[in-house]
């Protein structure tokens, strides 16, 4: 079973091609499954669209899952269309989200995070004069925001766990392993589900989120995972699944995961 749950399309305003396009993608890199992804609007802000370039319209949501469920039908017995959708985690704002959400039939929600102390977590001038005490404190603060996530109830999947490394690879390196520890075992906890995201190939950091290191932890602890391309472009649809499936079997893992009604389908690897 070959599927990729994270896709984006032209309303978030900072990717390319419509959801047909990401569909079609899909057929052509033999997947049997895709989920559409694209960013939630932000609930938190009056605006209509508080950031055009970073997430849809507030009067867009009902339109993209219109359009999907629309695709659903029209490509059943082709390919699995799931209604799916990127949400930002911000605790002040949670029950917005979880109420907004709760409307619509979303076959899964993957909760990422991606900003912390109002800054987004791709910022690079957030390090400048940094010591470690404070890369210290920002790395925490990070994965205490995931834990939070994780403990929300709101998500099947989370997000690019270690993406924060993406404009500023040496993230990786600030030693915070208690808390990414923390962070693994109340995901395995809450039996929710971390994505293998090929994405960071995109970024400065290259290679994928999370680290193998950190997948070899989530292993350990007996965390759920599953795959998303972060594709912001149709032709990145699948990008990559072998070589993680291969990783995954690699470390041990011996099945990973997608959802389907918001219920967990296990997939051997």
């Amino acid at each position: 079973m070959k599927f990729d749950l994270h896709t984006h399309h032209v309303r978030c305003g900072h990717a390319n091609g419509t959801i047909r396009d990401y569909v079609e993608a899909g057929i052509s890199a033999g997947l049997q499954v895709i989920g559409i992804s694209d960013h939630t609007p932000y609930f938190g802000r009056e605006e209509e669209q508080a950031f055009p370039k970073i997430a849809m319209a507030k009067s867009e949501l009902v339109h993209y899952v219109e359009e999907v469920l629309s695709l659903k039908k029209e490509y059943a017995g082709k390919i699995d269309v799931l209604l799916g959708i990127e949400s930002d985690f911000f605790p002040e704002f949670a029950e917005v989200y979880r109420k907004t959400l709760n409307k619509y039939p979303f076959d899964y929600i993957i909760g990422s995070v991606h900003s912390t102390g109002g800054v987004s977590i791709f910022n690079k001038n957030r390090w400048k004069n940094h010591d470690e005490k404070a890369s210290i404190k920002v790395k925490e603060t990070y994965y205490d925001l995931i834990r939070q996530s994780a403990k929300s109830g709101m998500f099947q999947i989370l997000g690019h766990i270690d993406a924060m490394k993406g404009n500023y690879p040496d993230f990786s390196k600030i030693p915070a392993e208690k808390a990414i520890d923390d962070t693994l075992q109340t995901i395995a906890e809450e039996r929710i589900a971390i994505e293998i995201n090929t994405s960071g190939k995109t970024k400065l950091s290259g290679g994928w989120y999370p680290s193998d290191e950190i997948l070899e932890r989530a292993h350990y602890y007996g965390v759920y995972v599953t795959f998303g391309s972060d594709a912001h472009k149709p032709e990145r649809v699948g990008d990559e699944w072998e070589e993680v499936r291969s990783k995954l079997k690699e470390i041990g893992f011996e099945s990973w995961v997608y959802f389907k009604q918001k219920e967990r389908q296990v997939v051997p690897l």
